[in-house]
């Protein structure tokens, strides 16, 4: 595991944009497994020793993936994806909002766009949080989102040298 590896987290409330790069030392092809199969996107996606769990997921455009952060109580925070472009191993873009356990979003929401690259060996990932309002983003803050997602990215580190033999 590489210890020099590209992590940048940037929160522009103006902009209402969450903007966050992170190098992986694993191939794109993986990478990008990781953040399009459920299956090892519940592995790594929830800071532990909150687990996710994957009610169904549809990964096209068009399509959704329906989840649960689970707190080690059993306490549910239910979150809808909808896909809205995709461009195998190099992009793809969703809606994002907060919902109940019946799919019942909580708008507003956030656009998330992400962006994979790869150069000898280390894939970048380029992550843009687009939030419909300043009062969803700070909400998300709040829950603890940047300290969250940082432990998601080191969970995937992880996860990622053990499937590449890392």
């Amino acid at each position: 595991m590489t210890n020099d590896l590209l992590f940048d987290f940037t929160v522009d409330k103006a902009a209402k944009t969450v903007f966050i790069t992170r190098e992986f030392d694993a191939e794109l092809s993986l990478v990008w497994d990781a953040f399009t199969k459920a299956e090892i996107l519940d592995q790594w996606v929830a800071p532990k020793p909150w687990t996710s769990r994957t009610k169904f997921m549809d990964f096209k455009v068009g399509g959704r993936r329906f989840y649960a952060m689970v707190s080690p109580e059993g306490q549910e925070h239910w979150a809808i994806q909808k896909y809205t472009s995709i461009s195998p191993k190099t992009n793809f873009k969703m809606f994002n909002a907060f919902a109940d356990k019946d799919e019942n979003p909580q708008l507003p929401g956030s656009d998330w766009e992400y962006n994979f690259s790869e150069q000898n060996g280390t894939t970048t990932v380029n992550i843009t949080i687009y939030n419909e309002s300043l009062e969803r983003m700070e909400k998300m803050i709040e829950m603890g989102f940047t300290e969250g997602f940082k432990m998601s990215m080191s969970n995937l580190e992880n996860l990622l040298a053990t499937l590449s033999g890392k």
